[in-house]
């Protein structure tokens, strides 16, 4: 395949994808095309490095230096293309108009799913300054045919794939990929266009959704001592439970603000059964003392201790002494830690922890980094399910709050997104009791986020997603 021929069929489908040409060569043909094609395939071109084909912003000139994000291609060979670097680009002058689509997270998660062998994405899109090293790198070593052309855009390449022409179709299958991704950003097409570009994108390889249970009960074997952490509806108590049926005896506490370690380990507390004057006091087992206790007593069966909301408790007071018990890899030791009347250097092997932990409570304990290493950590994440014959999962709705996460959410706000229990609705009145969730559950929720500072960004989106589906403004 020729360069030209490689530029002829991206063009090609870019058309199909709703590609309206504003030029041809430096003649504009149509003012209210929706981009400028750029090309460059002469030989002297892949000689200098210089040679590539671009499609940039409509409001770009269509010569000399532009700006904003552009879609890309450098060839290798002007008559037989070898391999190829597909790109989205920003051009030479930097932003203009999207520095705001640079600056959204959801731009680069667009792009990358479109993770593959041989890809190279920045962290941040908006950083034009600093090189794509490992994209250069790879060129250095394996094409140099390219290392020209990569040295001089190397800062302004976020997102690129190297592709290899010996196999024609699937090469073009993979640019096209990326062709359909930079259309979605662009917002090209009509309504049949954009379903096309939708239906590609949706045969890229998705992510399979993990065993949670599987992965958990192998921690246990492995860790002993486990956090499930998450956001809001995510089931991390749901699971908790569920896994404790495989267990023989179960004991259960939630932490809270006012939670101690005499109601957590062990303590003292006033002996009301005394009938004489003289106040009295016997011990207060707390929940780990009775599980240990039962443990030891209890050698063949498996004991699990749920820990509800670990870190609703300050967790330093709570766990006190028994904090050197937590260890799953502790080995002999010699120095040993008492628990009322028990001397022990560890936990009983019988015995599992499992804890949960709410990521969006910001006002709770910190855990610190001791605690930490002492345990695994599995996040539960949202995401659609199964249920049974009398619920329904109202999909729609969750992917409305799924889409603005996706966009607007920080790596760590993220871990704010609404579970899939809140699009859990009874069958009968499906729609009306899951309007009520979003004016009760989720639109409270959302406030409280909004202010703490959290998905700031996402404000108006919201705003239009309540007024939309159920008649209610955020702000009055």
């Amino acid at each position: 395949m020729t360069a030209e021929e490689l530029f002829q069929a991206v063009l090609d489908k870019a058309k199909e994808f709703g590609l309206i040409a504003k030029n041809e060569r430096r003649a504009i043909i149509d003012p209210k095309g929706n981009a400028i094609i750029r090309e460059n395939l002469e030989a002297q071109a892949f000689t200098d490095g210089s040679a590539f084909f671009a499609f940039i912003s409509s409001e770009e000139e269509t010569a000399g230096q532009y700006a904003d994000f552009s879609f890309v291609i450098f060839p290798d060979d002007k008559k037989q293309v070898n391999s190829c670097v597909v790109c989205l680009g920003v051009g030479s002058s930097g932003f203009r108009n999207d520095y705001q689509t640079a600056s959204l997270p959801g731009l680069r998660r667009l792009f990358l799913k479109l993770k593959a062998e041989k890809t190279y994405f920045k962290t941040s899109f908006e950083d034009i300054e600093s090189t794509s090293s490992d994209l250069l790198n790879e060129i250095k070593t394996n094409n140099p045919c390219l290392r020209n052309v990569i040295e001089s855009y190397k800062t302004v390449l976020p997102a690129s794939q190297i592709v290899c022409l010996d196999d024609k179709e699937k090469a073009l299958d993979t640019i096209f990929m990326w062709l359909a991704t930079y259309a979605k950003m662009r917002a090209w097409g009509n309504a049949v266009q954009k379903r096309a570009i939708a239906a590609l994108l949706e045969k890229l390889p998705q992510p399979e959704l993990p065993d949670v249970e599987k992965e958990i009960n192998k921690l246990l074997d492995t860790r002993k001592y486990v956090v499930l952490q998450g956001a809001p509806g995510t089931g991390k108590t749901y699971t908790a439970l569920k896994i404790s049926e495989n267990f023989d005896k179960v004991f259960f506490e939630q932490f809270h603000a006012e939670t101690s370690y005499s109601d957590f380990v062990c303590g003292l507390e006033p002996d009301t059964t005394q009938t004489n004057t003289q106040l009295r006091f016997k011990i207060k087992e707390g929940v780990l003392y009775r599980t240990i206790k039962y443990a030891q007593e209890h050698k063949q069966e498996k004991v699990l201790l749920i820990i509800d909301e670990i870190n609703r408790a300050n967790l330093s007071n709570v766990l006190g002494p028994v904090f050197y018990l937590f260890e799953y890899q502790s080995g002999a030791r010699k120095a040993k830690t008492r628990v009322e009347n028990l001397e022990l250097e560890k936990l009983p092997d019988n015995i599992k922890v499992i804890a949960t932990m709410n990521t969006a409570d910001r006002s709770l304990a910190v855990v610190d980094f001791a605690l930490r290493r002492r345990f695994a950590w599995y996040t539960l994440r949202p995401h659609e399910i199964k249920v049974g014959e009398d619920k329904v999962f109202m999909k729609k709705a969750y992917n409305q709050f799924a889409d603005i996460f996706f966009e607007y959410a920080t790596d760590e706000e993220l871990n704010l997104q609404p579970g899939q229990s809140y699009f859990i609705v009874g069958k009968t009145n499906k729609d009306e009791e899951m309007k009520e969730r979003m004016v009760y559950e989720l639109m409270p929720l959302i406030k409280e986020y909004l202010a703490e500072g959290y998905l700031l960004k996402a404000k108006d989106s919201f705003c239009d997603l309540f007024l939309k589906e159920t008649g209610r403004l955020m702000y009055e």
